[in-house]
């Protein structure tokens, strides 16, 4: 639901309250990629500080620094990659959401201490970033980005470089449904995550018939009521209850809403990266005759809550994308607001990421948003974009 402003401006104003508020108007964020859940390619100066270099993933960094020297590292990271000016400023560039993605680690009663190796300490780390969000008015998603057992293999978006997607069996979603649970009572009762209004159930799960059964017929559905009996046990009133956020019947991974009774307040994640979409010829006119012309569709309301402007990983060196060209920074500026303009005809988007650090030994801008910003190709307020015209020639 969206309150108007009167109403939301009410609403907020009851001390402790956590309402299920989306922002007025548009979602439009940035991703605080990398923190909690870390993925070398991004970031690979700060991997290499933190003596992580050459291993592929968080749980391979622990096993081979050990636990506590993990623990010290990761520490180090998580203060120093987010900091309370970073949030000052992804404010000031006329943003209203962060994204927080989050790993199923961080409820430390869920880790299996003989077998699984993951950092520790980072509650105290994630309650301080959403205090500096709420207190700078940012609306905020919590997101299960690296679910037990890892929902993909050989992603370090899992938190582990697993051979096997082994989250989709009983209990490894019974090991979901605590940490949800345990989120949820957080953000009802802990007054630094006031503004967390939504909860993504799992980060991009397989796009395919092996696990769709499950996922529609069990996850989704169990992990829902969980939730909403955990608002139920604490007396949460309907204003307050969270937004339940799923992967959008777009994303290929089934209709998430097969199973489930009652969709108040469900809430729909498209990711939508160009550069991976099948059927888009890799040119920049093919690129910007896609984003001009491209439809959202499935379930509603959506966001588009993970997107850049990076292209084809066999274009990247083509003459057409290269970073150095004189129009280069003209060029990306304009797909930027193509993507833009489309994602604004939903619900919002959430770019990916905040902040890289080098990527293949350069700074390449077109993952970072703080870098896009500072490159000239992502204006201080994205709705200037509205006037540039960017789809001229191609809707």
């Amino acid at each position: 639901m969206k309150f108007p402003p009167l109403l939301l401006g009410s609403l907020l104003a009851i001390p402790n309250l956590v309402s299920a508020w989306l922002p007025e108007g548009k979602i439009r964020g940035v991703n605080l990629g990398g923190l909690f859940v870390v993925e070398p390619w991004m970031m690979q100066d700060e991997w290499n500080a933190m003596g992580c270099g050459g291993q592929p993933s968080e749980f391979d960094c622990v096993l081979k620094l050990g636990q506590s020297a993990a623990n010290t590292a990761f520490q180090a990271h998580w203060n120093r990659w987010i900091t309370q000016a970073d949030i000052t400023e992804i404010k000031s560039l006329n943003l209203n959401t962060i994204r927080i993605p989050l790993g199923y680690w961080i409820y430390e009663d869920l880790v299996y201490a003989d077998s699984e190796h993951f950092p520790q300490g980072a509650f105290q780390y994630l309650e301080e970033v959403c205090k500096w969000a709420k207190d700078s008015g940012l609306y905020i998603i919590i997101d299960l980005h690296g679910a037990p057992g890892a929902q993909q293999k050989y992603q370090p978006f899992t938190g582990q470089n697993s051979p096997n997607a082994g989250f989709y069996v009983d209990w490894q979603y019974e090991r979901a449904y605590r940490w949800l649970e345990w989120m949820t009572n957080i953000i009802h009762t802990n007054e630094n995550f006031a503004n967390a209004g939504t909860i993504q159930l799992v980060n991009e799960p397989l796009q395919d018939g092996n696990t769709q059964g499950s996922m529609i017929q069990q996850y989704y559905p169990t992990a829902f009521s969980r939730i909403r009996a955990v608002e139920s046990r604490l007396g949460v009133p309907a204003a307050r209850k969270l937004h339940i956020q799923m992967m959008n019947e777009k994303w290929g991974s089934g209709n998430p809403n097969a199973n489930i009774p009652d969709l108040t307040n469900a809430f729909y994640d498209d990711h939508h990266y160009v550069k991976w979409t099948p059927g888009v010829t890799v040119s920049r006119d093919g690129y910007m005759r896609h984003s001009c012309t491209d439809s959202r569709s499935g379930n509603w309301p959506v966001i588009t809550g993970e997107w850049s402007v990076s292209v084809a990983d066999n274009a990247e060196w083509n003459s057409e994308f290269a970073l150095d060209r004189p129009d280069a920074v003209e060029w990306y500026r304009k797909w930027w607001a193509a993507q833009f303009l489309s994602y604004e005809k939903i619900d919002g988007w959430v770019y990916w990421t905040w902040k890289i650090d080098w990527i293949g030994g350069r700074n390449d801008w077109r993952w970072g948003y703080k870098q896009g910003v500072e490159a000239g190709v992502i204006p201080r307020n994205p709705l200037d974009a509205y006037s540039w015209n960017a789809c001229a020639g191609f809707a």
